[in-house]
């Protein structure tokens, strides 16, 4: 299989010398290139029914490498099924449009903020509206800034909660069966919010600008004259469903290892789904080096979060107002779907993938080194 790594190992060097990379972009690459080869050590094991030898390199555990997600989306998985609720869930993205997109590549830490917080704006004052809910919701956002053939596009995914807390949380009120909020409102009060969040950095001189300040004003009276995309999908059917979503949407990078389909005379061939031809799946060829460049528009600002928690799920609301909640909808403590816990998947991974009756036992730590040759450090009695 063609991943990342080796599009970065052969051709990374000549992206480097034609584009200056912030240095927690340079970083990235080195990882992805890096991640489990004998660059970054790792260790020998060895089944002690059949006797067969494993070697094991380490991972990078960089949030954007395709090979170092399944581990980290379980983990945080775990930590989410306490907080589910035996109710209706929906699925609401936002975006803005594409004119604010160069913009948005030379402030990315300013415009994905103001992206968070005129979204969870949006959702927490709609839903404590008495004509749309008229409660105190929770939710997960989620920033993605990619299209399926790696272009450009920011936008968040929220998972909400289909009702709320009463204001005096008393009593949890649920919302009306298959309706949420009207998009069209979502869409006029997020675009209200965003443009005013926007233009405050403006005036604080926050923003760099590669246009005139004319030409900033132009762009903000154009995109506040356009309707700004915001959707809700059905209702999840049931807390199954909303983990399987969040399985799938929390750790995703802008592509997976998977849908790389070749790599040859200096091309990148990929699988993507065509969403404006019923989600056919198509294939694109590019350039390796616009493919390198394609892929690290994508890299996070160094430390920003891209999963936030607002309302009942925020840390500040958790241990009290979520457990209101649980209390009144008849949820008994960590009760809920249930996934593998550590220990389980740590003795499925210690199982002999071979023999499947031995353990894999570890004999020797590998030191990491630049060589593609590793070297014994220390030995496991």
């Amino acid at each position: 299989m063609i991943e990342v790594a080796d599009i970065f190992r052969e051709h990374g060097s000549r992206y480097r010398s034609k584009v200056k990379m912030p240095v927690h972009v340079h970083k990235a690459m080195a990882s992805i290139e890096n991640c489990r080869t004998s660059n970054l050590g790792g260790h020998v094991e060895k089944c002690d029914e059949c006797g067969v030898i494993r070697i094991s390199y380490n991972s990078c555990r960089n949030r954007h490498c395709p090979k170092c997600q399944h581990h980290a989306k379980e983990l945080w998985l775990e930590d989410r099924l306490k907080d589910l609720l035996p109710i209706q869930y929906y699925h609401v993205v936002f975006t803005f449009p594409e004119e604010l997109n160069e913009l948005c590549l030379y402030n990315k830490e300013k415009l994905y903020s103001i992206l968070f917080k005129a979204s969870a704006e949006t959702l927490k004052e709609l839903s404590k509206d008495n004509k749309y809910i008229g409660a105190e919701i929770g939710f997960t956002s989620i920033l993605h800034t990619w299209g399926q053939n790696l272009t450009y596009h920011p936008h968040i995914h929220s998972v909400v909660t289909g009702g709320g807390l009463s204001e005096d949380g008393s009593r949890w009120i649920h919302g009306k069966k298959d309706f949420f909020i009207p998009v069209r409102v979502l869409s006029k009060v997020f675009r209200g919010k965003f443009l005013y969040f926007l233009r405050r950095e403006f005036y604080k001189n926050k923003l760099v600008l590669k246009k005139s300040t004319q030409e900033f004003y132009t762009l903000l009276e154009e995109i506040k004259q356009k309707e700004w995309v915001v959707y809700c999908k059905k209702p999840f059917k049931s807390a199954g469903r909303v983990m399987a979503y969040l399985g799938r949407y929390t750790h995703r990078i802008a592509i997976s290892n998977h849908r790389i389909k070749k790599l040859e005379n200096g091309n990148v061939t990929f699988e993507y789904k065509d969403y404006r031809d019923k989600n056919r799946k198509k294939y694109m060829t590019i350039s390796a080096v616009e493919f390198i460049r394609r892929f690290l528009l994508h890299i996070l600002p160094h430390r920003f979060m891209k999963i936030r928690h607002y309302g009942l799920m925020s840390n500040r609301n958790r241990n009290a107002k979520l457990k209101k909640a649980k209390k009144i909808l008849g949820v008994k403590l960590n009760e809920g779907v249930m996934s593998k816990s550590k220990a389980e998947r740590i003795e499925e991974y210690k199982k002999c993938p071979y023999c499947r009756r031995g353990a894999m036992v570890r004999k020797y730590e590998l030191k990491a080194r630049s060589s593609p040759l590793p070297i014994i450090s220390k030995m496991v009695l």
